[in-house]
């Protein structure tokens, strides 16, 4: 390693520890020409893993795409943005840990659909109703049984003033004369 202040690559580790996330090596180094200290950090190599969308088009993996749906999910939820970052940290290794370069947008929604359920069940709801594109209320009613949540299959509007009933409209003939 070259030395940032005199450039010898005359140098000597003198600490070296883990990071808090275990993901890259901080080392401490003196340079043995000019005795200055200096930090490197060292971290393994990223291997990129592509992303197979619905219409066949490849792109690369962005953490970031995965925080953000995740995020809306959670929106005004009890979660936290530590939580949040673990979360999106542990679906990150489960998809390395499959050791394949292209991975399908199918396996990465069921992958957070799966996580996101052990935390928060309305978060689970939020982002299925966008992954897997609901279009009527059948579709959130199949989820919430998927989760074992009892669910009134009267699809009838309440007011949330009446005893359970259904939200009526009584139409009056209004007339002159």
């Amino acid at each position: 390693m070259k030395c940032p202040y005199c450039g010898k690559l005359n140098n000597r580790v003198i600490d070296s520890r883990l990071s808090r996330t275990e993901t890259e090596v901080r080392r401490r180094r003196e340079c043995q020409d000019c005795s200055r200290r200096f930090t490197t950090f060292e971290t393994i190599e990223d291997v990129p893993v592509m992303i197979v969308k619905k219409d066949g088009r490849r792109e690369e993996f962005v953490r970031g795409k995965i925080m953000a749906g995740i995020k809306k999910a959670c929106g005004k939820r009890a979660i936290s943005a530590a939580q949040i970052e673990d979360l999106v940290d542990t679906i990150e290794r489960d998809l390395r840990d499959m050791n394949i370069k292209e991975i399908s947008t199918r396996v990465v929604g069921e992958k957070i659909m799966e996580h996101l359920h052990r935390i928060d069940d309305v978060a689970y709801v939020r982002f299925a109703s966008v992954y897997r594109e609901f279009s009527s209320v059948d579709d959130f009613i199949e989820a919430l049984k998927a989760l074992n949540v009892p669910c009134e299959t009267d699809h009838s509007v309440s007011t949330g003033n009446d005893k359970g009933g259904a939200f009526s409209v009584e139409q009056t003939d209004v007339r002159d004369g």
